[in-house]
């Protein structure tokens, strides 16, 4: 026959959850004065933050280096000083202005060279133009300045992208869809800014009729350029996003 706890085993039972009671209101204690100190260091932060971005605004809006630095503090502290056009920090530095108009003219240098790369242009490709078009403004601009107005781009929805290729980054500025084949000739092609069936054969294995198939769609797409000319009879398939060769009229307009 089972045996009922005692009196002594009742009360040792009810001594140990007011222990634990306690503990659970002492970690909650300690958690909520860790929590009030993190916010006060914080609020600490941002302060000197601001009062920072005051002492060295000029060399925030003029220097690409200090200004990345900037934003990499500002990350830290969870202040994003893009996040509106109005507020503190636009009107103390006129950042929110600065990577609204790099993003206008990133979506006129792609409108621009668009039919040359499909739509696909290489992030160094893209800075190097708008440097030449910003250099009466005297305001230089970095890949990372780049990539700050291209995420606000997509927030309004704009189609552009920035996707990663082998060792590049390149600019998306239409809808197109590449698969894991164009892709890997798109890798391949970095080395020359051009490939060949055969050299993709050779270099993927992949048999003639895949390579034809990728290269066709990346043809028709206007990513790709066919060269008919060499005097082996090999055709050449260049990709302007990731060549140097190519480049546009009207750059430094």
């Amino acid at each position: 026959m089972r045996r009922r706890p005692g009196i002594g085993g009742l009360q040792k039972a009810a001594a140990a959850r007011v222990l634990l009671d306690q503990y659970r209101l002492l970690g909650e204690n300690v958690a909520k004065l860790r929590t009030d100190m993190m916010k006060e260091q914080l609020a600490t932060f941002k302060s000197q933050l601001e009062e920072f971005a005051r002492k060295h605004k000029n060399d925030i809006r003029k220097n690409p280096a200090f200004r990345a630095q900037f934003h990499e503090m500002c990350a830290k502290v969870g202040v994003d000083p893009l996040a509106s056009n109005k507020g503190f920090w636009a009107e103390l530095l006129g950042i929110g202005d600065f990577y609204y108009e790099l993003g206008v003219q990133i979506i006129e240098v792609c409108m621009l060279t668009r039919s040359l790369n499909g739509g696909l242009i290489s992030l160094q490709e893209l800075s190097s133009h708008l440097r030449q078009r910003r250099k009466k403004d005297r305001e230089a601009v970095t890949e990372d300045d780049c990539l700050r107005a291209i995420s606000k781009l997509k927030v309004l929805g704009s189609g552009f992208e920035v996707i990663t290729i082998g060792k590049k980054k390149l600019v998306r500025s239409v809808p197109t869809e590449l698969n894991k084949d164009h892709n890997q000739i798109l890798e391949l092609a970095q080395g020359q800014g051009f490939v060949t069936v055969e050299q993709v054969q050779r270099r993927l294995s992949w048999a003639s009729g895949r390579v034809i198939d990728a290269l066709e769609t990346l043809l028709e797409e206007g990513l790709a350029m066919i060269d008919n000319g060499i005097k082996d009879g090999k055709c050449q398939y260049w990709f302007p996003c990731v060549s140097s060769v190519y480049s546009f009229v009207g750059s430094d307009t």
